[in-house]
């Protein structure tokens, strides 16, 4: 969410802001939104001091023995009353408008984003791993992964397409990597664990900016609620609201939940594999933090998500997303792109993107600076993927696959593996 009162004092930078993300100009048709909701605001609180001031003054004529003045003043008032449920009815209207409008604009980008149009003007900021030498044709998971308990087929049978069915050992190793995730994430990186739900309201999709302009990539149930699409939505708006003490930052927050997403926007792709599904776990990271940290904390939760690939071996590199391809929410994105042999391709794993305050301005969060009894300031969020379980499966799989079609399990999932060490092929 944007401040009105910013993009009042600069207009022209709001809409050069915009032009780096190839939107068109908004400045004009909001801040006339803007004065028409301000002129209403200034007229509606006139006719109410008014309104007092004749109903004092009734008295006071009946008082004096003035029945005319009495009588005029009462006609004034009831005037006033029948005038003002329409000026609140306009003033609400152009309210709605207003913050509609504010709504379904992007985050401005950094000021050190590159300017791009889509993913070809990403760029790469680090690399790091040897992609492994095969002495066989290296096949895609999903040619090799039915035969280790990987089954596109029940998935489908039971629920339709992007849905997958894990059975023995492959579960296990799916399971293995999620906890691997969690444990790393908070014993090594310092984020306190939560299990939050799966199911929010509207208020908390909002917040986390997924509301009103993403509805259709996400489920809704039938009693209004949503089923999450990361737990992003969750960890973030648990401060919804709030006003949070200055020593109480940074709140760092991780989860390791089921996500679930409609994938509207993305037809025809992925359809092949375990990349792109319906539903899916993923670990992830939430800082909450005061603005002048935001810079450091987006570099740190980057080096958390890395972490998790480095300890697995898997070959990755990190872009550093173009103005034409972050996300609505972001200011900032790194993606974490991991080496698939199978396909001869570096693909997303993990997004970490600092959003400034564009959240904490949808949800109302702010924090107290030190010293201060009474002046607040919005806090900095942060998120990213620690990682995509799902993805990282799939990189394992394809990464340390064998010539006679098993995998080999890496050496940090031994101890959530109960002594499995290869998943071997049973068909």
């Amino acid at each position: 969410m944007h401040d009105i009162r910013l993009i009042r004092d600069d207009p022209e930078g709001f809409d050069a802001g915009l032009a780096r993300r190839g939107a068109e100009p908004q400045a004009k048709a909001l801040l006339a939104l803007d004065e028409e909701r301000r002129a209403l605001t200034t007229k509606l609180q006139e006719a109410q001091s008014r309104r007092n001031e004749a109903s004092k003054a009734i008295g006071k004529a009946m008082g004096r023995g003035n029945a005319d003045e009495a009588e005029k003043l009462k006609a004034e008032v009831a005037e006033l009353k029948q005038a003002m449920p329409e000026l609140e009815k306009r003033l609400e209207k152009v309210s709605d408008e207003l913050d509609h409008a504010l709504a379904v604009i992007p985050n401005i980008p950094a000021a050190d984003v590159p300017e791009g149009e889509d993913e070809e003007g990403n760029v790469e900021v680090a690399r790091w791993g040897t992609p492994r030498g095969f002495d066989f044709e290296p096949k895609e998971h999903a040619d090799i992964a039915p035969a280790l308990g990987m089954e596109f087929e029940t998935g489908a049978k039971l629920s339709g397409a992007r849905f997958t069915f894990l059975r023995g050992p492959m579960a296990r190793l799916h399971r293995a990597l999620g906890q691997f995730m969690l444990d790393r994430q908070v014993g090594e990186n310092g984020y306190t664990e939560c299990n939050p739900p799966v199911l929010v309201r509207d208020e908390a999709m909002y917040g986390t900016d997924k509301l009103p302009k993403f509805a259709e990539d996400s489920f809704r149930t039938t009693d209004d609620r949503w089923l999450i699409p990361t737990a992003e939505v969750s960890l973030t708006a648990s401060v919804m609201g709030d006003i949070l003490d200055a020593d109480a930052l940074p709140i760092r927050l991780t989860a390791l939940t089921q996500c679930f997403r409609s994938e509207a926007g993305a037809a025809g792709r992925d359809t092949r594999g375990f990349i792109r599904q319906h539903q899916f776990e993923k670990c992830e990271l939430v800082s909450i933090v005061k603005p002048e940290d935001s810079e450091a904390e987006h570099e740190r939760m980057t080096k958390c998500a890395q972490g998790v690939l480095e300890a697995l071996g898997l070959p990755y590199r990190t872009m550093l997303l173009c103005t034409g391809d972050m996300g609505f929410g972001a200011r900032k994105t790194y993606d974490l792109e991991v080496w698939l042999p199978g396909q001869g391709a570096f693909r997303e794993i993990s997004s970490c993107s600092n959003t400034g305050d564009f959240q904490a301005r949808r949800m109302k969060t702010r924090y107290r600076p030190e010293g201060e009894t009474k002046k607040t300031e919005f806090v900095h969020t942060l998120n990213g993927s620690g990682l995509a379980v799902g993805r990282t499966l799939v990189a394992v799989i394809e990464n340390y696959q064998e010539a006679d079609g098993s995998v080999t399990v890496p050496e940090a999932l031994h101890p959530y593996m109960a002594g499995t060490t290869r998943l071997e092929p049973t068909t």
